[in-house]
């Protein structure tokens, strides 16, 4: 249960993330830099109240390393959706390169050593 409970909030952690960190270049290309820098900060705020709980929950659960490497394989599985719908990116083949490297990673992080 903890498993999943550490990976839906990374996952909507990461949703917030992605806005706060790249939504301005969309929808505040216009506003003074100011005004994008605030607005996410804002947004951040929302993924620190979820990612902090995310990794106190599993950690011990996991490895240091291995809640990083499924942060990274999270953080691709919303960037390609918000980049492909949301920010009209054209979805190319270097995205799954991307996530066949991660999928290495997360091979290497989580066998036993």
């Amino acid at each position: 249960m903890s498993a999943a409970k550490t990976i839906v909030l990374l996952i909507l952690s990461n949703v917030f993330m992605t806005f706060a960190w790249y939504a301005h270049l969309r929808e505040l290309r216009a506003k003074p830099l100011i005004i994008a820098i605030l607005a996410s900060w804002g947004i951040a705020l929302f993924e620190y109240a979820l990612q902090v709980p995310a990794n106190r929950i599993g950690f011990g659960m996991f490895t240091l390393p291995q809640l990083k490497i499924m942060q990274e394989v999270i953080t691709l599985a919303v960037f390609v959706p918000f980049a492909v719908l949301y920010m009209r990116t054209p979805l190319s083949l270097n995205f799954l390169w991307a996530g066949l490297c991660l999928v290495g990673a997360v091979f290497f992080i989580f066998r036993a050593a």
